[in-house]
C-alpha cells in the first residue's frame, strides 16, 4: 500500500501543486483518477468559488455554495461533493495507476467524502496521493494509521515519490 500526502503552506497552494503534478504525469500516460480543486476569485468580495475537476474525464463540479456576504458557516455543498465522490468511485472501477484526491477535508475527517474511495484504491493496490490541510491532519493520520508518508510540498519531491511508487509501465515517460 502506497499512500502519500502533502500539506502546502499557503491558501490554495496544495491545489496548484497537485494540478501541476497531475498535468506532468498525465502527459506521461499515467491513468489518474480523482479530483483537482479549482478556486476562482469573485469580483463581489465574497470568498472564492470552489470547483473540482473529476479525473480522468474532466467534469467540473461546483462544490461551494453562495450563502451570502454575512454568512459564517461552511460553504461546502455536500451533495455536490458526494457527486464528485461517486464519479471518482465509478472511474476507479475502470482501473487507474494513481488516485489523486485534492483534499482530505472536514467531510472526510467526519467519516464521509473520499474515505471509502481511498480505502478501495489501497485495497486494489493503487497508489494514493492526497492533499491534507493542517485542520484535518490529525484526523487523516487517525484514518490511515502509519501507512501514510508525508511528502514535502515540492513538485520535485512528489514527482520522485510517484516515480518510485507507480508501476513501471505507468511511468514510461
Amino acid at each position: 500500500m502506497k499512500l502519500g500526502y502533502t500539506i502546502a503552506p499557503g491558501r490554495g497552494e496544495t491545489n496548484l501543486l497537485l494540478a501541476e503534478i497531475a498535468e506532468r504525469f498525465e502527459a506521461r500516460g499515467v491513468r489518474i483518477v480523482g479530483t483537482l480543486q479549482i478556486d476562482t476569485n469573485r469580483s463581489d468580495g465574497h470568498k472564492c468559488d470552489m470547483d473540482v475537476k473529476v479525473l480522468p474525464a474532466g467534469k467540473i463540479i461546483r462544490i461551494s455554495q453562495d450563502l451570502g456576504k454575512a454568512s459564517r458557516g461552511c460553504r461546502l455543498d455536500m451533495d455536490a461533493l458526494e457527486t464528485a465522490v461517486a464519479d471518482t468511485e465509478a472511474a476507479l472501477v475502470n482501473g487507474a495507476d494513481l488516485l489523486l484526491i485534492n483534499k482530505f477535508g472536514k467531510h472526510e475527517a467526519e467519516g464521509r467524502g473520499f474515505r471509502n474511495v481511498i480505502a478501495e484504491a489501497l485495497a486494489r493496490d493503487i497508489p494514493v496521493l492526497a492533499g491534507v490541510n493542517n485542520l484535518n491532519h490529525d484526523a487523516f493520520l487517525e484514518f490511515c494509521g502509519d501507512v501514510a508518508e508525508e511528502l514535502p510540498a515540492d513538485p520535485a519531491a512528489i514527482e520522485k515519490w510517484l516515480t518510485e511508487t507507480l508501476p513501471v509501465e505507468a511511468d514510461a515517460g
